[in-house]
């Protein structure tokens, strides 16, 4: 079997189940969206897995992280009522307080920090913050497609709870490394 179908030449793709639409369709940037996230959840894996000391609680967590940003990707690549949407795991409540939990699990390692954390720290806790804002970006593409069309209201309450646990995970692998995060300062005055 071929990698490349064609089908896609005209400019058009296909959700899941018999629809299709242009590339450049609201639907098609919210799961490309998730997408991107997943692959920088994975270069994030591939630092952690990489360092000289790797993280195997995080590693997991993270291929879990993974595994679900497929099921979102599922989830809003099926539009409600589609012939095909018996066939995927929607997102549902439990989901996102699974993600609660894990965000109160991290934040035993990295407390509470009022302000404004710059970004970076560790190869992994850097790649963390990144993934967070491809999150946040995901989270606002997704809204944006509510507006024009239906979509499962949970996959916007785990894309927001997903970009908070990136947030704490980054923390915490800093605070692990033993780095100091440092918070923004008005016009950089210290």
């Amino acid at each position: 079997m071929k990698l490349y179908t064609k089908t896609g030449d005209d400019g058009s793709t296909g959700l899941y189940g018999p629809e299709r639409v242009s590339k450049t369709h609201v639907r098609v940037e919210a799961y490309g969206t998730v997408d991107e996230l997943n692959s920088v959840v994975g270069l994030a894996r591939a630092h952690n897995m990489g360092s000289g000391q790797p993280d195997a609680t995080l590693d997991a967590d993270l291929e879990y992280l993974q595994n679900a940003l497929f099921d979102v990707g599922a989830d809003l690549a099926t539009r409600q009522g589609s012939v095909s949407a018996s066939k995927i795991s929607r997102m549902d409540a439990e989901d996102a307080a699974f993600l609660e939990a894990m965000i109160d699990r991290y934040q035993e390692v990295a407390p509470v920090f009022k302000g404004f954390v710059h970004p970076g720290g560790t190869a992994t806790a850097a790649a963390l913050h990144v993934a967070r804002t491809v999150a946040r970006r995901a989270e606002r593409v997704a809204i944006g497609l509510a507006g024009v069309e239906e979509v499962n209201p949970h996959v916007l309450v785990y894309l927001n709870r997903i970009s908070d646990l990136l947030f704490v995970m980054a923390r915490a692998a800093n605070q692990t490394a033993g780095l100091e995060e440092h918070a923004w300062t008005v016009k950089g005055r210290r």
